[in-house]
């Protein structure tokens, strides 16, 4: 399945979390639940920070697969896996484990983007005359 039919079923089947965002390898937007774009964007740019200082605490570089943040209003979940990146955001004092498993689940539901089939050319022998 494609990103936006990942999270419209990730949004349907988890009540903790309000709003996600997919991001490819570069840091673009794949999907996101928010409808105004600019929101999209804060919320991926907010995550590849947050990416990125979780990076810098690491004593010994590695890359970076799960960050969770938890404030006393909502708490905010970042996981890795195959290039792709997933954030959500829920309501206070969220099931970490079971966020997290839906959010896994999601990023491994979408599917690779098909690359475009070579097609192959048949060449007829020529006949001698």
């Amino acid at each position: 399945m494609d990103a936006v039919q990942a999270l419209r079923e990730l949004t349907e089947l988890s009540s903790q979390i309000e709003s996600a965002v997919v991001l490819a390898a570069d840091g673009s937007v794949l999907a996101s639940t928010h409808e105004d774009p600019a929101r999209a964007a804060a919320l991926a740019s907010s995550t590849l920070e947050l990416i990125a200082a979780a990076f810098e605490l690491n004593a010994q570089p590695q890359e970076v697969t799960r960050v969770e943040v938890e404030l006393e209003d909502g708490a905010l979940f970042v996981l890795r896996d195959g290039g792709r990146t997933i954030a959500a955001t829920t309501g206070s004092q969220p099931t970490s484990g079971l966020v997290v498993y839906d959010l896994r689940t999601c990023l491994q539901g979408i599917a690779e983007p098909e690359q475009k089939k070579k097609r192959r050319t048949i060449r007829k022998a020529k006949e001698d005359a």
